[in-house]
C-alpha cells in the first residue's frame, strides 16, 4: 500500500488528546485590568481572519465590545439579551466575512452554526474544560485557538492541559506595554521540569502505591 493510501485511509480521532495534538494553540499570560488592552494590540498585529472571541459572561462580552468600539476596532456582538433575528444576522455576516470579529458566549456560541472560523479567541477560559475542547474543535487543524489567561484562571489551564497531555506554548503579544510593568504574572511552569500531566500521573500512581 502507498504512503499516501495509507495517510488517506488513517482514521482520525475526536478525543481531547487528538483533536489538541492536531491544534495550534497559544497562551497569553495577562492580567485581568490588561486583557483588553492586550486583545486590541494582538488584533492590531494580526492579519485579518475570521475570528471569534468568547467570553464567559454578557458582561464581560459588553465591556470588550464597548473597549474595542472606543479604540476604532469593528466587532459584532450576540449574546442572550439579543433577538433570535439578531443572532441569525451575526452568523450570515460572518459566514459571508462581511465581518470578521464577532464577541458571544459559550451558550450562544454553540447555536449559531459558524462556518470557516479561523481563529478561535478564548478572550475567558470556560468554567467547564470540556467547554475548551468543545471550542477547539471548531477549529481543528484548520485554525488557532488563542488563549488570554490570568492568574486567576492558571489552574483551569492546567486542568485543560492535563486532560490534553501536553503544555499550550506561551508567547507574548508583540508591542504590548502592561499597565504595571513591574508586575510579575510569570506562570508557574517551569519549561525545564517535566509535563504536568506526568506529574498527575506520578501523584496517582505514588497514591496507589501507598494504599
Amino acid at each position: 500500500m502507498s504512503e499516501q493510501l495509507k495517510k488517506t485511509n488513517k482514521k482520525k480521532y475526536y478525543d481531547n488528546i487528538s483533536v489538541g495534538a492536531r491544534t495550534k494553540q497559544i497562551v497569553h499570560l495577562v492580567t485581568k485590568q490588561d486583557k483588553a488592552s492586550m486583545f486590541e494590540q494582538f488584533i492590531k498585529n494580526s492579519e485579518t481572519k475570521q475570528t471569534v472571541v468568547i467570553a464567559r459572561s454578557k458582561r464581560s462580552a459588553n465591556d470588550l465590545s464597548t473597549y474595542l468600539e472606543a479604540h476604532d476596532i469593528k466587532a459584532m456582538i450576540v449574546h442572550g439579551n439579543h433577538k433570535l433575528a439578531q443572532l441569525h444576522e451575526a452568523a450570515q455576516a460572518f459566514n459571508s466575512s462581511k465581518i470578521n470579529i464577532l464577541i458571544t458566549t459559550d451558550m450562544i456560541f454553540k447555536s449559531l452554526e459558524l462556518t470557516n472560523i479561523q481563529v478561535m479567541v478564548n478572550y475567558e477560559l470556560p468554567t467547564m474544560e470540556d467547554d475548551y475542547f468543545m471550542r477547539l474543535r471548531y477549529v481543528d487543524e484548520i485554525g488557532e485557538s488563542i488563549s488570554f489567561v490570568t492568574p486567576e484562571e492558571e489552574s483551569t489551564l492546567n486542568n485543560i492541559e492535563i486532560m490534553m497531555k501536553m503544555d499550550i506554548p506561551q508567547k507574548d503579544v508583540k508591542n504590548f506595554i502592561p499597565s504595571n510593568p513591574n508586575e510579575d504574572i510569570k506562570p508557574a511552569k517551569d519549561k525545564k521540569k517535566k509535563p504536568r500531566h506526568r506529574k498527575q500521573k506520578a501523584k496517582k500512581k505514588s497514591e496507589q502505591d501507598n494504599n
